[in-house]
């Protein structure tokens, strides 16, 4: 069941969700969700998820991996944090989790009724738009809240366009 969304009543504001990860195009997710919140006066949501089954090795150096892959999320959500900050004076609230990413993209929807769209960006290669993007549409009408997604070959002017 869905819960309520709470991003229209008082003291609540819209939330546009991004996906962080190390791929070329989440920045054109990036771009157009933060011209969406300068737009509308919402917030802006960046989460990284990270892999648990990367680092299900021996102990130690399964802990040394989760210890590189939250650095790598640290400084993937800081990088555009920072971008964020100087070029439109958002400041993103930064989430990091440990899971499958579809999983806890919908887990983080569910505990956070201010998040109201989606927001992701297409690969442009031809294996498609991308394993997100493929096993978020594949939840179809399931899916909690609508799901912006933004192709990988937008130029800024085009996002500027569209947001």
């Amino acid at each position: 069941m869905v819960s309520k969304r709470l991003s229209r009543e008082a003291g609540h504001r819209r939330k546009f969700l991004v996906s962080i990860d190390e791929t070329p195009e989440c920045g054109r997710a990036v771009a157009y969700a933060s011209r969406r919140v300068r737009n509308t006066g919402g917030a802006l949501v960046l989460l990284f998820v990270i892999d648990p089954s990367d680092f299900q090795q021996f102990l130690g150096v399964g802990n040394i991996m989760r210890a590189e892959a939250l650095e790598r999320a640290q400084t993937a959500l800081n990088k555009y944090a920072t971008q964020l900050r100087e070029q439109y004076g958002i400041e993103p609230e930064l989430i990091v989790r440990e899971g499958q990413t579809t999983e806890e993209i919908y887990s983080l929807i569910e505990e956070d009724q201010d998040i109201a769209i989606l927001v992701l960006a297409a690969g442009s290669g031809k294996e498609g738009p991308g394993p997100l993007v493929q096993s978020i549409a594949g939840r179809g009408a399931s899916f909690p809240v609508p799901v912006t997604v933004i192709p990988a070959d937008l130029s800024d002017e085009d996002i500027d366009a569209v947001a």
